[in-house]
């Protein structure tokens, strides 16, 4: 008798799951080595991609606890792509919301030893079978084991490095154990609605009747039960709605609700955003511009001429226009180079300033890997360079809105309690300051537009005296 898949064209047939483990343990070592998971994700095959990235990140959030368990099970660490298969498997075995059975995902984790291209590791799958078998029989001592180790139950409990936990639970004593339970945890897909073309509930009404369950969260968004590829999803390629976090959604309009009338009769209003790339807030802030029929001109800046692209991209399949500048916003002589003369000046910036990235890692679960906590002070000191540029830009009168992906205090609400106390014509607005990565919306529908389910963010809105 002749098997079924055998008729089917290679190209077509899922992949297997040793194929896929090899692919997410190259992924894990490139991390280990100091690259984005996302980069090197890209380099995957695209068929094996999606299911790459799930063992990935999967692996990612639990990796704390994999090297825990590793350290017991082989206390003389292995070379590292051996090393990065049996802790990908360590990860995803030990947790209760893996995808397949344990036996079956230690069999394929030793079939993707066997099948790798290097002969050192094809013969390290002996050794990493019978580390992957201990840990199937002595799963509750060794997992015990860990978490009573001082040494190791820090880590190993909340997969995130000591410096980080210990930070942030100095930083944050009351909400710390919740903040990283939420970065441990997938995030929800949350799309922000563009009032120009309709309002938010006439989109929810567009979704029921595809299908698809969803949850208004906040002014604009709306959260998707399940997520789903941007090409199922209704509209998008329409403009109708974008990807944006609910935190993320709340910069466009702190900036543009506080804005007073232009300062000189018959010219629009000037607006800067000066770290742009990819584009989301841009893209925001001129949706809005055109919703409330006001007249402004956008001008979005970013430092990387390729990130530059991804915002014309984005602004392209929006409809939507802004002067896309590749420069760096602290640089003067960069503006200058750029066409931007130096006495051009804003009625309202927004600063999306570079930072850790400390709240957005269940998206990104590498960057707790990635980061050292001398980042945090050398991040902040570009943050204080690029206000002290940007300032100056800003009309009397005008609005700055400061705003990090951080959920780190130097990136935060001390950086702009730096800036006031050497900036006396600057006064603090109401903004929400630091917002805490919050994991879930809840089951029932909204009932007022706050929002939920969104990542870690900081917000403070600057008033400049004088007009």
């Amino acid at each position: 008798m002749t098997d079924a898949s055998s008729s089917v064209p290679s190209a077509l047939r899922a992949p297997e799951l040793w194929q896929q483990l090899q692919a997410a343990a190259q992924v894990l070592a490139a991390v280990r080595a100091g690259r984005s998971a996302s980069d090197a994700i890209e380099t995957v095959a695209a068929g094996l991609r999606p299911g790459v990235q799930a063992l990935a990140y999967g692996a990612l959030r639990g990796l704390g606890r994999a090297e825990a368990l590793r350290a017991l099970l082989a206390p003389r660490k292995p070379v590292p792509v051996v090393d990065a298969l049996l802790c990908l498997a360590l990860a995803l075995a030990s947790t209760q919301a893996q995808d397949y059975d344990a036996h079956t995902l230690v069999n394929q984790a030793v079939e993707a030893a066997k099948r790798h291209g290097s002969r050192s590791v094809s013969n390290s799958a002996g050794f990493l079978n019978a580390c992957l078998r201990r840990f199937l029989r002595e799963r509750v001592d060794l997992l015990a084991e860990i978490a009573e180790d001082p040494a190791t139950a820090l880590v190993a409990r909340w997969n995130h490095p000591r410096w980080w936990i210990e930070r942030l639970r100095h930083e944050a004593p009351t909400q710390w154990q919740s903040v990283l339970e939420a970065n441990n945890s997938p995030p929800p897909l949350t799309l922000r609605v563009n009032l120009a073309l309709g309002p938010v509930e006439a989109y929810l009404a567009d979704l029921q009747a595809s299908g698809i369950a969803a949850q208004r969260n906040g002014t604009q968004g709306v959260t998707l039960e399940q997520p789903l590829p941007v090409h199922r999803i209704p509209g998008f390629a329409q403009g109708r709605v974008s990807v944006q976090d609910a935190a993320a959604q709340l910069a466009a309009p702190l900036l543009l609700d506080e804005l007073p009338a232009a300062q000189t009769p018959g010219r629009p209003l000037r607006v800067l955003d000066a770290c742009a790339a990819p584009g989301g807030k841009t893209a925001h802030l001129l949706e809005l511009i055109t919703a409330r029929g006001l007249d402004a001109e956008v001008i979005a800046l970013d430092v990387d001429a390729e990130r530059c692209r991804r915002i014309d991209e984005n602004l392209q399949r929006l409809g939507l226009q802004a002067r896309v500048v590749a420069a760096d916003a602290g640089q003067a002589a960069a503006w200058r180079a750029a066409g931007l003369g130096d006495e051009l000046r804003f009625d309202a910036i927004l600063l999306d300033a570079p930072c850790t990235a400390s709240g957005i890692v269940r998206r990104h679960p590498d960057v707790r890997w990635l980061r050292r906590e001398s980042d945090i002070a050398s991040l902040a000191r570009q943050q204080a360079r690029l206000l002290a540029a940007l300032w100056p830009r800003l009309l009397p009168g005008g609005r700055m809105l400061y705003c990090t992906c951080s959920v780190f205090k130097a990136e935060g609400e001390e950086q702009v309690r730096a800036f006031l106390a050497h900036n006396k014509e600057a006064s603090l607005r109401p903004a929400p300051g630091h917002l805490w990565p919050h994991s879930a919306i809840q089951s029932e529908a909204l009932t007022d537009n706050a929002i939920r389910g969104h990542d870690g963010f900081y917000y403070a809105l600057l008033a400049k005296e004088g007009g």
